[in-house]
């Protein structure tokens, strides 16, 4: 009987100690139970695209209204996160994409909130398109408004984002209705729009009846971001 209760007071502290290193590993920030990401490498051959490159940068506007609200400079495009009252966009303006494969990395200042809009129209970006949600939420738990997320519609299996000041890459493919989204190397979204045939989340649209085609465009939504390497190849 006292062997009996002496190995289950040992176990009861083992299992107590566990608990406390658990703890405070997580708390430290030393718990790490999702991967690592680091971005991808630029993309190349042929049928690339450079949103940044020289011949394409005059082709960026405000497509919101006339405040400046970007530079692009020495191929980084800078939003300048001062549009806290009014979201504002920096659009591709030369051309729609349907089908396309679009890479692209991006660094955040701390709590910035940004996000890059696809096959958006100039008069509505908001419901005319969707979201790959830009968030400054490092080692916070998925959701479908945190990095990577379809913008409160689908949540990424991870978040893969890095710390404030490092930077990211997106690989996004999309094809007819389906969307995938690759975070710093790893695929955290495979979705069908065509089964979401009701609204879903805050918009009034279902996803099945979103445009085929429109712009890309990133979003100021407060809070400095830098992009680079947008490269984009039409299917």
């Amino acid at each position: 009987m006292k062997k009996t209760i002496f190995f289950s007071v040992i176990v009861t502290l083992l299992v107590v100690a566990l608990g406390y290193v658990g703890v405070r590993y997580l708390l430290q920030g030393q718990w790490k139970p999702r991967p690592e990401g680091s971005p991808t490498p630029v993309p190349t051959g042929e049928g690339w695209i450079n949103l940044l490159g020289p011949e394409q940068e005059a082709k960026w506007k405000n497509i919101t209204d006339e405040e400046p609200i970007f530079e692009i400079k020495d191929g980084e495009l800078h939003l300048f996160g001062k549009s806290l009252g009014k979201l504002r966009y920096a659009g591709y303006t030369d051309r729609e994409f349907g089908d396309f494969e679009l890479h692209l990395e991006f660094k955040l200042a701390k709590r910035t909130n940004s996000g890059v809009f696809l096959r958006v129209k100039e008069n509505d970006p908001v419901r005319r398109g969707f979201e790959i949600q830009v968030l400054d939420d490092y080692r916070r738990p998925p959701s479908r408004t945190g990095t990577g997320s379809i913008y409160d519609i689908a949540c990424p299996m991870y978040n893969l984002a890095r710390p404030a000041g490092e930077w990211n890459s997106y690989d996004i493919t999309v094809q007819g209705k389906q969307v995938q989204v690759v975070v710093n190397g790893w695929k955290v979204i495979d979705t069908d729009f065509s089964q979401m045939v009701a609204p879903i989340g805050k918009f009034p649209i279902a996803f099945a009846e979103l445009p085929q085609e429109g712009m890309v465009a990133l979003q100021d939504h407060g809070g400095e971001v830098w992009y680079r390497n947008i490269l984009i190849r039409p299917r």
